[in-house]
């Protein structure tokens, strides 16, 4: 897939365009986790067991993966302002949905709206930013559209804890009123590209094939978290999420006008980046579902106080940042995410030893670590996938890269889920999880660990990348040569 050349140069510099790229993508990754602190109130509204309520969350993330795809014909069919408008209308109006919901099933509707309104939001305007930025700018680019997005996962427990305990779940979706309009008034102001003069056909048997292998694979990890364990029903839609994906796949690879171009697979820091990447992401997508639950369930916090304790892990994304790009220059990125992707893990090996007794000082000071950790490796991987792109493969790229990231998010709650049961099944616990009566630390401390496991096998892949990967990005390869120009 590839969307055209805009058919007039936006009118304003690319530094705005970046910063409100960056801030729909801080709302849309804000919805995701704002909720987390709330699961338990917003279940016994619903009337349903905690655990069942990663639904919401994982269906959220799973329409911003299935409608990633479509959003760049959206845009090359009716221009980058509408669509961005567009989908900014959708999300908000599908967040009022959301707070008025009086229903699991209900709910989970509208955040499948809501996901499909953000999915437009981020790929056209990230593109847009990709396109008009120099290889030697490449990270700060990178960094200043990803620290957000980073930002609201860890920001959205504290205020989600707050907007809960102090004005019922419902307002959390609520405020998304106000950032809607603002959002809306900024794309109609700064986004002046209008639709392309070329036009082609929607790819409706590659759109639907990936729509239903994604479905599929999602449905089949959040079935495998639930109590009692349908084994039929789990590894048939396992079978037919990579099934159908495999089919996809053979299908994109022989249309002449497919729905996303594979070819950014043939560049070895790409594959890479959505390979290994992909696993990584997906552990690392499992702490702000298990961290906040642990908080609460396993060390007897209140809610406000959990989403306190994740303001650390802002922290240390914030802070890391300016020293990204002297890291990245100076070790290189195969270096980088070797060694820092093992302190990740680590760090969820810390987190799995917390207790009630832990003072909260320490488990903030892990948090931070983790956060800066968790930043530096997000950065490299987001550079890194874009770092040996030609321009006429870039559309290819950044539709590919934010149709695995969201989907890479959806599965980590997924995965969080299916960890949490798994353990509490191993352990005994008559509900496997917090799905049942009883929520041990153990089961916990054990779902932790697999993440960390995960973390560390995501590594692997990294292996094979050559010592100076993406070197004229960081400048690592100049300096091992002499000193950087």
């Amino acid at each position: 897939m590839s969307i055209s050349a805009p058919s007039r140069p936006s009118a304003v510099p690319s530094p705005w365009i970046a910063w409100l790229v960056a801030a729909t993508f801080f709302m849309e990754n804000l919805d995701a986790t704002i909720i987390t602190t709330a699961l338990p109130a917003m279940a016994q509204s619903f009337g349903v067991e905690p655990s069942r309520m990663s639904i919401g969350m994982s269906a959220y993330m799973l329409a911003l993966a299935v409608g990633i795809p479509a959003s760049g014909w959206l845009a090359d069919r009716y221009g980058p302002r509408h669509v961005f408008a567009a989908a900014i209308a959708i999300f908000t109006l599908s967040s009022v949905w959301c707070g008025l919901s009086d229903s699991l099933g209900g709910f989970t509707a509208a955040r499948v709206a809501q996901g499909l309104g953000g999915a437009m939001m981020v790929p056209v305007g990230r593109l847009v930013v990709l396109r008009g930025t120099r290889k030697a700018d490449l990270i700060r680019a990178i960094a200043t559209i990803t620290w957000p997005g980073l930002a609201a996962p860890v920001l959205g427990p504290p205020l989600g804890g707050f907007i809960a305990t102090h004005w019922g779940w419902h307002w959390i979706f609520f405020i998304n009123i106000p950032l809607g309009l603002i959002a809306l008034a900024a794309a109609w102001l700064l986004i002046r590209d209008g639709a392309s003069e070329q036009s082609r056909r929607l790819d409706i048997p590659g759109f639907v094939l990936s729509a239903i292998g994604f479905t599929a694979l999602m449905l089949g990890m959040e079935w495998a978290s639930h109590t009692p364990f349908e084994a039929v029903q789990v590894f048939a839609a396992l079978a037919i999420g990579v099934g159908v994906l495999a089919w996809a796949c053979r299908h994109l690879l022989r249309s002449t006008a497919p729905l996303v171009n594979l070819a950014p697979f043939r560049i070895q820091t790409f594959a890479v980046t959505v390979g290994g990447g992909s696993l990584f992401r997906v552990a690392i997508g499992s702490a702000p579902f298990l961290l906040p639950l642990m908080f609460q369930l396993a060390l007897g916090l209140s809610a406000v106080d959990a989403g306190l304790l994740m303001l650390a892990l802002f922290a240390g994304n914030l802070l890391v940042k300016p020293a990204t790009t002297g890291i990245l220059r100076r070790w290189g990125f195969k270096r980088v995410i070797l060694v820092n992707g093992l302190m990740v893990a680590a760090g969820f090996a810390v987190c799995a030893a917390f207790t009630p007794q832990t003072p909260l000082p320490w488990i903030a000071v892990v948090l931070f670590i983790s956060g800066m950790n968790r930043s530096m490796q997000f950065t490299a991987l987001n550079t890194l996938a874009f770092a040996d792109i030609p321009p006429a493969r870039m559309s290819d790229a950044s539709t590919l890269s934010s149709m695995f990231q969201q989907f890479n998010a959806g599965m980590g709650i997924a995965f969080g889920a299916l960890a949490l049961s798994l353990a509490g099944h191993a352990l005994g616990d008559p509900g496997g999880g917090p799905a049942g009566s009883i929520v041990t630390l153990a089961t916990f401390r054990w779902a932790l660990l697999l993440s960390a496991a995960l973390t560390v096998l995501a590594l692997a892949d990294a292996l094979r990348l050559p010592a100076d990967a993406g070197g004229q990005v960081s400048g690592h390869a100049r300096r091992r040569d002499g000193p950087a120009t």
